[in-house]
């Protein structure tokens, strides 16, 4: 497997910032969050209707590992982290994860023995298609994948210390938008309880030695996600970042006119 650069520079201690794709299905889609920058690209198949042709598609067409590409399942079941990766996925992200047992199950659908129970293929798309020697392709998937456990319910934050603990995790990503659904508090995220989960989530992160990481839909809100102690951050999303660049420059376009 190729060398994972996100998963390299969290693991000591750095900042990768990236973005996540829900609408721009195509080929070039990968390429041009690359040239703008973005360190990875999240692809969803929770909340987009992608299937895995699409996402295949998608894998195939990022520019590894300059971008590293990440899909975020639609729930941890075996066969849709384990298909994801042998296309070239260099990351998964679990929605939902609500005790250690979930958080396991992820480990072990993403891992091959003696860590997890990941079906052996070899010399496909997850491998370039090249021939390597089987112990080293082994070592390296199991070193190189990014296993990311969302906490964004109640009841993943009630489990979080369990889940915090389990090895081979290497990301805590807080969902705040879902998280403050399940509180029942949607929308506020300034609110008292809000604010001290996310310290509840850092501090698990610290103690256990998991990075912390969250979505930010701003500059402003990233930086100070950031300097509170993130680590792995998404800049947006495909359509919100056209339909807001489109919208600024058709208002300023009006405004002229005007």
């Amino acid at each position: 497997m190729l060398k994972n650069p996100v998963k390299q520079s969290v693991t000591w201690g750095g900042v990768s910032i990236g973005t996540m794709m829900f609408e721009f299905n195509t080929t070039g889609i990968g390429r041009i969050a690359a040239n703008a920058g973005a360190e990875f690209a999240v692809y969803d198949m929770e909340h987009t209707g992608w299937e895995i042709e699409s996402i295949r598609m998608l894998i195939a067409t990022t520019p590894r590992p300059g971008l590293v590409p990440i899909v975020r399942i639609p729930t941890t079941q075996y066969h849709f982290v384990s298909r994801v990766l042998d296309m070239g996925a260099m990351g998964i992200m679990a929605p939902m994860v609500e005790s250690a047992e979930e958080a396991r199950l992820l480990v072990q659908s993403a891992k091959y023995p003696p860590i997890g129970r990941r079906g052996a293929a070899f010399s496909i798309a997850h491998d370039d298609y090249r021939n390597d020697p089987i112990p080293e392709i082994v070592r390296s998937a199991n070193a190189e994948t990014l296993l990311i456990a969302q906490i964004e319910t109640a009841k993943g934050l009630k489990n979080l210390d369990e889940i915090a603990t389990v090895p081979e995790i290497d990301v805590l990503w807080i969902g705040l938008y879902d998280l403050a659904n399940s509180m029942g508090l949607p929308g506020q995220m300034q609110h008292p309880d809000i604010q001290a989960a996310i310290d509840r989530v850092i501090a698990a992160c610290h103690k256990n030695g998991k990075v912390p990481a969250v979505l930010v839909t701003s500059v402003e809100e990233g930086r100070a996600q950031i300097q509170r102690g993130f680590r792995l951050v998404a800049y947006g999303g495909d359509v919100w970042i056209y339909q807001s660049a489109l919208k600024q420059g058709l208002e300023a376009l009006r405004a002229r006119e005007s």
